[in-house]
């Protein structure tokens, strides 16, 4: 595990424009955590391909792309219940485990009981967060940035969640205590008291804060319309130009954050 100095940018004094190595009107920056910070899909691939191996499931399926694909699926289902408040964050666990075997006709006759699968998903997730990592250019970006810019994090999930997956990777060090979690906010991006409760626990208003994440809508748009500095992190390179229409900056690696930090303003137009 990396770890690195402890700032803790919510309670230590506000840096010195004449010290600071990119003086200007950002003065916080927010981060999504899964797609930006944390490789998600990396752990997610490895927890379920090897949950199924020791369960004897693999062969259910033509290949293993198959069984991801359909378990991704399903994941996408039942987040968006849980974003929408219909379902809790462990009752989208052992929603998303009950589907799941029932599309391999595994699921009991009679119906799996919460125990059931609640500890069926637990062995999934024992072998995902084996394999928990930052992305390789997260740290030396919140090193770099750390004694120059307030830190924070707002994603849509559980901030004892978050808060164990980041101190894992690595990276809780240097987001201090602004962790903001839809699961304890009450509300998930793209709404607007989420981000504006990430820049509350920066201590800043939102126009001296830039957000980024990976999903345009719920992040880059969702911090625009909230007053914030938005910036995209497209790694995919998925971008048909949609971003330069909206004036939304666009990055495809953590490394170009910086470039966008020194330029904005004037190359970004706050959204009327």
């Amino acid at each position: 595990m990396t770890t690195g100095p402890s700032p803790n940018p919510t309670s230590s004094p506000d840096p010195d424009p004449a010290s600071s190595p990119n003086p200007g009107p950002i003065r916080g920056i927010l981060f999504d955590v899964d797609r930006t910070l944390f490789d998600f899909d990396t752990s997610e691939e490895h927890g379920l391909l090897a949950h199924l191996a020791d369960e004897g499931l693999i062969a259910h399926f033509p290949t293993p792309a198959a069984a991801l694909k359909l378990w991704r699926e399903i994941l996408d289902e039942a987040y968006a219940a849980y974003l929408a408040g219909t379902l809790t964050f462990a009752e989208q666990q052992r929603v998303r485990t009950r589907r799941f075997l029932a599309r391999i006709d595994l699921l009991p006759a009679d119906g799996m009981s919460d125990a059931a699968a609640t500890a069926w998903f637990a062995g999934y997730a024992a072998h995902r967060d084996s394999r928990w990592a930052a992305f390789p250019d997260a740290e030396p970006l919140l090193r770099a940035l750390a004694p120059a810019y307030r830190l924070g994090v707002v994603s849509n999930s559980a901030v004892a969640h978050q808060r164990r997956k980041l101190d894992v990777i690595g990276l809780l060090p240097y987001l201090g205590t602004a962790l903001i979690c839809s699961e304890d906010h009450g509300a998930h991006k793209p709404d607007p008291t989420i981000f504006l409760a990430g820049c509350a626990a920066l201590g800043l208003p939102p126009h001296q804060v830039l957000f980024l994440g990976d999903n345009y809508a719920a992040d880059a748009i969702g911090a625009r319309d909230a007053g914030l500095i938005p910036c995209w992190l497209d790694r995919n390179a998925t971008d048909d130009g949609t971003a330069a229409r909206d004036g939304i900056p666009v990055i495809h690696t953590l490394a170009e954050l910086p470039n966008v930090l020194s330029s904005t303003p004037p190359a970004y137009a706050p959204h009327d």
